[in-house]
């Protein structure tokens, strides 16, 4: 099963997150399918391909808690997916 996870990037006290979809038992540092944007919780800003995840909502993706948050901020309807 996919999810759409964050997986941490950057310098201690600098870091970033990007936006991953990835196997759902899979280490956040191992490999993952596609990279579908940023998040940056210093400034609380990011960007995120609103199509992609849709694709990946579509074809059964879960995303994590704090991705859930940053796709409300997005206005991205994920509790009608599969």
């Amino acid at each position: 099963m996919l999810s759409i996870k964050l997986k941490m990037v950057g310098r201690k006290g600098q870091r970033t997150f990007r936006v991953i979809v990835q196997e759902a038992k899979a280490k956040v540092r191992g490999k993952f399918v596609e990279d579908l944007g940023w998040y940056n919780p210093h400034s609380n800003a990011f960007e995120v391909k609103k199509e992609r995840v849709l694709y990946w909502l579509g074809v059964g993706a879960k995303p994590s808690e704090t991705v859930r948050q940053i796709l409300k901020k997005l206005q991205v309807d994920w509790k009608g997916r599969k």
